[in-house]
């Protein structure tokens, strides 16, 4: 329990000073962001706002998990080391399409073909490494069961362990590069992707610790309510660390932002988001502890689709924070407003995951 505290405030602290020092860094070397066109007009004040600030959340995320570990004395598990690996893969993806964008003065940056081969070269090393390292009571990071709040019924190695394996990469990198995206195209208005993903990983720390505490690994009698995860701790720490990370970025990435996350940032934490629920046993429940992030990728296919089939638009602009911009709404009521969708999503996802325990 104190190692997980101890996480969250050190990335809070590296995060909070941290992140003032990274601006002049990108102030000094002219790295600021660049708008694209077809937005929200009001946007165009915010061009030259330095970007890739996602650097400061893995880096606080890496140095509180870290920390925790020498302070706790333990070993980093081979979950959470798995966990930070996706983190910082799909950073460094964020980071070269960032970085794209400000070298070359505008507002793309990697094409979606590339984008989507890195994010799926990490995803598939992040998905082949979970199925193995077994502990001493042979259990794997991940599992080959599809999952709620705990692994179902639905097995994908059926069929025998190779195509079972191929399957589950596939599951699991659907997992990533959604999660990934829609953290992704949530970050659109000052502190709206921040604010939400402290909300999700905040749950994912009593998810984590509850976990802990009923393991079947560590329960005298084992029955049908413990949980088959094999590092728990590990992950709340983690969790606890980017809760604290996000923290601290939120104190400069709130409106008007002194800096923003960049694609650096949102499909690190996207990519976080799917790890930690692969690792948990949580897939399906992640998208109702999440549901701001599905809602508002939702609203982009919707929008993409309905256009192609009608030639209308179902929204004045997606994604949907966009919307309510051009219905005149401010940005902050926005961002506040959605914050408190995201925490009510948070706080279903939690009663059902408990609720599930209490009937198990």
């Amino acid at each position: 329990m104190i190692a997980i505290l101890a996480s969250g405030a050190v990335a809070l602290i590296v995060s909070l000073f941290g992140t003032p020092l990274f601006i002049r860094f990108l102030v000094h070397r002219n790295y600021g962001q660049f708008i694209r066109q077809d937005g929200p007009t009001a946007h165009f004040t915010k061009r030259g706002t330095p970007t890739m600030g996602g650097v400061v959340i893995i880096m606080a995320t890496l140095i509180a998990y870290a920390f925790a570990n020498v302070f706790a004395g333990s070993r980093p598990s081979a979950s959470g080391l798995l966990l930070l690996f996706l983190m910082v893969g799909l950073g460094v993806v964020g980071f070269l399409d960032d970085f794209i964008k400000i070298s070359r003065q505008r507002s793309l940056g990697l094409s979606p073909k590339w984008k989507i081969i890195g994010q799926g070269v990490v995803g598939i090393v992040f998905s082949v490494l979970v199925l193995q390292f077994p502990n001493d009571r042979w259990r794997t990071p991940a599992s080959t069961h599809i999952s709620f709040s705990r692994d179902l019924g639905i097995d994908l190695a059926f069929a025998g362990a190779t195509v079972g394996l191929i399957l589950f990469v596939i599951w699991a990198n659907f997992l990533i590069t959604a999660w990934s995206n829609a953290v992704n195209i949530t970050d659109g208005l000052d502190g709206l992707a921040t604010g939400a993903s402290m909300f999700v990983f905040g749950a994912y720390v009593l998810v984590t610790m509850w976990q802990m505490n009923q393991s079947c690994q560590i329960l005298s009698s084992v029955g049908q309510s413990c949980y088959e995860v094999r590092d728990p701790r590990d992950l709340a720490i983690i969790a606890a660390a980017i809760v604290g990370s996000c923290f601290g970025f939120l104190w400069w990435n709130a409106s008007p932002a002194k800096i923003f996350m960049g694609d650096t940032g949102s499909l690190a934490l996207g990519g976080a988001l799917a790890g930690i629920s692969i690792l948990t046993r949580t897939e399906i429940l992640a998208a109702i502890i999440g549901g701001l992030f599905v809602i508002i990728i939702l609203s982009d296919m919707i929008q993409i689709g309905f256009f192609k089939m009608t030639g209308r638009r179902v929204f004045k602009m997606a994604p949907l924070h966009h919307h309510f911009e051009l219905m005149g709404w401010g940005e902050v009521t926005i961002v506040i407003r959605f914050w408190i969708i995201a925490a009510l999503f948070v706080c279903a996802g939690l009663g059902i995951f408990y609720a599930e325990w209490v009937v198990g």
